[in-house]
């Protein structure tokens, strides 16, 4: 139903707190789920959005606070509530569920239908006709079978009780699918581990309770594999070399489509061994198992199977040179135009799933590294200075202690109280007395109010009263600029105005981009030349070391390229807060 981009999407509403609450009673009623469940399930900040489906069904989809879809109706006037993934991700058990093999998800995921010989379990509690109910997948993984999370939301094409081992036809009407286009809405998590229900035993081993049903067959293609007829022993279900074939030619669909008809034509000829390495095997779904090769195919050899797809106009090929060292045949070009290339549905390939594992690997490292290096404390603060300091002494400060902001307001307010400084019509403004317009007022300011200045106020000796906040910031403004930086339980305090560090990415001539780190010096232990080297090495970019010009102190990191987003995560994992990072492109 959402395997092409939902049409005419309106603007997302708010509900009102009473239709969410509403909707929550609705939630529990018809899924028979506590309140505080419900509370989860229907989140504060609920919003719906109108859309088409690409059959022109008209339907709403109701989005959580993060804009994950949560639910969803079909039809005009429908009031059916239909939980998406995300939903059941935070309640497995909120629908009945039926079980698949692996390679049938990616098919159910393109928009198919679950054929009746696709399933392997189903609950031992009758399911109806039209009821919702979700598709697990089951595997063998490490001598355990595994079932998922949901990953499918369906109904029942027929009652549960009418399934048989030989049955043809439909078991489950798809609605909607992990990684589908309502999917594709949210924030694309991670699937969740799958849950081991037993232990997979080899024949005359006890595995302990059987599953509740073994109809092992994939979509008319899936054969089961038994290790024995003994009743302790688990049946699996594996691929068949037809189904093994059919996997592997999306695979190759789906590589023309994503990757082969972007690459330039220069890139061709591609040795078949290579091509089949870098652009078939890739891009296998990423339920599959690792059996899914070509030995294990119809076709038994590559060169088979990369002949059949050259003659249904895939590709072409060109057989290699007789005396030529290369014995590889080779992809001279692909179709990306083919009927079967245009209609294809793209899914999550074994590329991006071990892509995504290892982002993932990575940041769990940086997380550690940073845990190891905790973030920096940074502080700024002001010291009495010049006419500031007889105001400090007056007012019961002390003129040689460091003070936050909130220190500073704390003690001017405790002076406005004592003092009745508070203005009775507008308790923002203060009256001044002399001890403060003392302190604030300058001779320039002064002379600005007798030249007639219409930029300010009139001047502070004339003025009888100002704001809480005017009143801070100019007194700070008399104190002398200090900051503090807490790195590992230590300490240190300097004098002088602490200012971001500066992340500038400059183009010039046309493509040429470098970028450059300055300001570093206060924030980070390592030297210039050391983070140069880090940078290098995680960037695979030439760097350079430089002063800054002008009296200014300080040193200047170049990185060649676009590397702001590197250079971040150094100084984030060095243990930088990223408010004092500033990112300018230029």
């Amino acid at each position: 139903m959402f395997k092409k981009p939902l049409g005419n999407l309106k603007t997302s509403a708010p509900l009102r707190g009473s239709d969410r609450r509403k909707f929550k009673q609705r939630v529990v009623t018809a899924f028979g789920v506590s309140q505080d469940e419900g509370d989860q399930l229907v989140p504060e900040g609920l919003q719906s959005i109108k859309f088409n489906t690409y059959l022109n069904e008209q339907g709403v989809a109701y989005l959580g606070p993060e804009g994950d879809p949560l639910w969803f109706t079909i039809g005009k006037g429908s009031d059916e509530l239909i939980p998406t993934i995300y939903t059941l991700w935070k309640k497995q058990d909120l629908v009945p569920f039926v079980s698949t093999p692996p390679s049938v998800i990616p098919v159910l995921v393109g928009g198919a239908d679950l054929m009746i010989r696709g399933v392997i379990q189903r609950p031992t509690q009758p399911i109806a006709k039209d009821q919702l109910v979700s598709v697990c997948q089951y595997d063998r993984k490490e001598e355990k079978l595994t079932l998922s999370a949901p990953l499918v939301i369906g109904r029942m094409a027929i009652s549960s009780d009418q399934m048989t081992e030989d049955g043809k036809g439909k078991a489950v009407f798809v609605l909607h699918a992990w990684n589908d286009h309502l999917w594709n809405m949210g924030s694309k998590p991670d699937v969740p581990e799958p849950t081991v229900i037993a232990e997979a035993t080899r024949e005359g081993e006890d595995s302990g309770p059987q599953e509740p049903s073994t109809l092992e067959q994939e979509q008319e293609q899936l054969s089961p594999t038994q290790t024995s007829s003994s009743p302790h022993t688990t049946t699996i279900a594996s691929y068949t070399p037809q189904a093994v074939t059919d996997i592997l030619h999306k695979s190759l669909l789906h590589s023309i489509s994503t990757i082969l008809s972007s690459l330039p034509v220069s890139s061709f000829p591609i040795p078949s061994t290579q091509f089949y390495t870098n652009y078939i095997l890739p891009y296998r779904p990423a339920t599959t198992t690792n059996d899914v090769t070509i030995k294990n195919s119809t076709h038994k050899s590559l060169t088979t199977f990369l002949k059949a797809a050259e003659k249904a106009s895939l590709l072409t090929l060109k057989s290699p040179q007789k005396h030529s060292q290369q014995k590889d045949l080779l992809v001279m070009s692909v179709n990306k135009t083919h009927p079967s290339v245009l209609g294809h549905v793209n899914y999550e390939t074994v590329k991006d799933a071990e892509e995504k594992a290892a982002k993932k690997t990575k940041r769990e490292e940086l997380e550690k590294e940073s845990g190891k290096r905790s973030e920096l404390g940074v502080r700024l603060l002001w010291k009495p200075h010049l006419e500031s300091t007889y105001l400090f002494e007056s007012i019961g400060g002390d003129p040689k202690t460091l003070y936050t902001m909130q220190e500073i307001k704390a003690l001017f307010n405790s002076y406005i109280s004592s003092q009745n400084l508070a203005n009775t019509n507008d308790k923002a403004y203060i009256n001044l007395d002399d001890l403060l317009r003392e302190c604030i007022d300058t001779k320039q300011e002064s002379k600005q109010a007798m030249a007639g200045d219409e930029d300010k106020d009139a001047s502070l000796l004339e003025s009888e009263f100002i704001k809480r906040e005017e009143l801070v910031k100019r007194v700070i403004a008399k104190m002398q600029n200090w900051y503090e930086i807490v790195r590992n339980g230590e300490t240190s305090q300097k004098k002088g105005t602490l200012k971001p560090i500066q992340v500038v990415t400059k183009v010039r001539q046309g493509r040429k981009a470098s970028t450059y780190v300055t300001g570093f010096e206060p924030f980070v232990t390592v030297g210039p030349e050391t983070m140069a080297d880090e940078l290098r090495r995680i960037c695979a970019s030439a760097t350079s070391v430089s002063p800054l010009p002008g009296k200014e102190a300080g040193m200047k990191v170049m990185v060649q390229g676009k590397q702001s987003k590197a250079a971040l995560e150094f100084l984030t994992s060095h243990g930088v807060p990223k408010q004092w990072i500033e990112l300018v492109d230029r």
